[in-house]
């Protein structure tokens, strides 16, 4: 199964024409919004009901409680093999580490002509984490969704997970909740999850904000409930990669690389981009090997066969180009000069700089987040940040000359707008 192969060496077209030239991402939203719609309609009329219907018809199981114990919960770090627990503390506190660093000081007061504005930072209340099952468990996306929730403060952290096909949360994703200071598990995946932390169920208090990547359905339907709740970053669903590889790049890493973020499962993208038409053979031969030797095959070749493109361009900044369009969730610049490329990077998730700075590592425990944009959202979304639990307010006071100084500027406008009142509030509040 070879990538299929994209010439674009002498393109001279601007950047509108390249984004025409390069295959498009499915749009999602067709695809998804009518069943996603009819998911989310369920679950807001019938509850736990519909949840555990719809539980049934997706994963397989029936359940009777939707939360998972918190005793099992905890229990989990028991159950998991110390190297694992270790892996999730070494984790937990490098993610803590860097999201620790990345809150910025609270602003000072604003004052100017007797008025005085206090900028308050206050996490929400209630967040809702979705870490992705079936395909495979996600431990390290409990950590990434929790962690900055968290730093910001927020009291009440929820985490829903797609049950087994027993019926329970595997102990991987139970003991990350456990180091994460999850409050609240539910054995629920899928739209439905979505539905349950934006509108309640019996069982499932509303949350504020919903976090967590997941499949297309799953994306689709954050993207419906964004205005009931928060929806902390832009379209998160399956995972992509760009990987520019020149002369010098290893075949060998290349294709680890592309395979790493294919073995997602399907509807994502793996793309290597290269000005050397041997790197593009030696990395495709590459990945036909170890997508033969992969127990993960059947979701290699779905991701390969529909979002697998090797693209010839004619040097490293052509190549910046096509992965500005590309906007991937992930960006690897697998070359010697890595660092004089990226100030010609505008859009990725997240980009990773040589050979020795794999996306797996940004996976785990990099620091920085790894819930990011995909489907090219990228352009004007970011990852997931600890100002996404957060909402910023400002206070306001005036001192008791301010409001003579100020007050007629205030009454001119309310006037002029046609809001009397507005000026009336201002003129009964005139000294003398």
């Amino acid at each position: 199964m070879a990538l299929a192969r994209l010439d674009l060496r002498g393109f001279s077209g601007d950047r509108r024409a390249l984004a025409d030239a390069l295959p498009r991402p499915v749009d999602e939203q067709d695809r998804s919004s009518a069943a996603v719609a009819a998911i989310l309609d369920d679950v807001r009329a019938h509850g736990d009901g519909a949840v555990r219907r719809l539980t049934a018809r997706f994963d397989g199981v029936e359940l009777d409680d939707l939360r998972v114990p918190d005793g099992e919960v905890r229990a989990a770090l028991d159950r998991v093999p110390p190297a694992l627990a270790e892996a999730l503390d070494v984790a937990h506190d490098r993610i803590l580490a860097y999201h620790a660093h990345e809150v910025p000081p609270v602003p000072g007061d604003f004052t100017s002509d007797g008025v005085t504005v206090r900028h308050l930072v206050r996490p929400v209340a209630r967040a809702g984490c979705y870490a992705p099952g079936g395909r495979a468990r996600y431990p390290s996306t409990v950590l990434m969704c929790a962690v900055p929730a968290q730093v910001a403060g927020v009291e009440e952290i929820v985490l829903c997970v797609p049950p087994g096909p027993d019926g329970r949360v595997d102990d991987a994703s139970l003991a990350a909740a456990a180091v994460a200071g999850v409050t609240e598990v539910y054995r629920v995946g899928g739209a439905q999850a979505v539905a349950a932390m934006a509108y309640g169920t019996e069982t499932i208090a509303p949350v504020d904000v919903i976090v967590g990547p997941g499949n297309r359905f799953v994306a689709e339907a954050k993207r419906q409930v964004s205005g009931v709740v928060g929806v902390a970053s832009a379209f998160a669903g399956p995972s992509e990669v760009v990987v520019v590889a020149g002369p010098d790049t290893p075949p060998e890493l290349a294709a680890v690389d592309l395979v790493v973020q294919a073995e997602h499962g399907p509807d994502g993208l793996a793309w290597l981009v290269t000005w050397s038409e041997a790197v593009a053979d030696a990395v495709d031969a590459a990945v036909d090997r170890i997508v033969a030797a992969s127990p993960r095959r059947a979701d290699l070749d779905a991701t390969f066969g529909a979002g697998g493109y090797a693209v010839l361009v004619d040097g490293p900044a052509a190549a910046c180009a096509v992965a500005n369009v590309v906007a991937p969730e992930h960006l690897e610049l697998l070359v010697d000069d890595a660092v004089d490329l990226l100030d010609r990077i505008t859009a990725a998730g997240a980009v990773f700089l040589g050979v020795n700075a794999p996306a797996s590592v940004g996976d785990y425990l990099a620091g920085p987040n790894h819930v990011l944009p995909t489907n090219r959202t990228a352009r004007f979304a970011s990852a997931l940040r600890v100002d996404d639990f957060c909402r910023h307010l400002h206070a306001v006071s005036l001192d008791a000359t301010a409001l003579g100084t100020l007050g007629p500027h205030v009454v001119t406008l309310a006037e002029t707008e046609g809001l009397p009142a507005h000026a009336d509030s201002v003129r009964l509040r005139w000294p003398g």
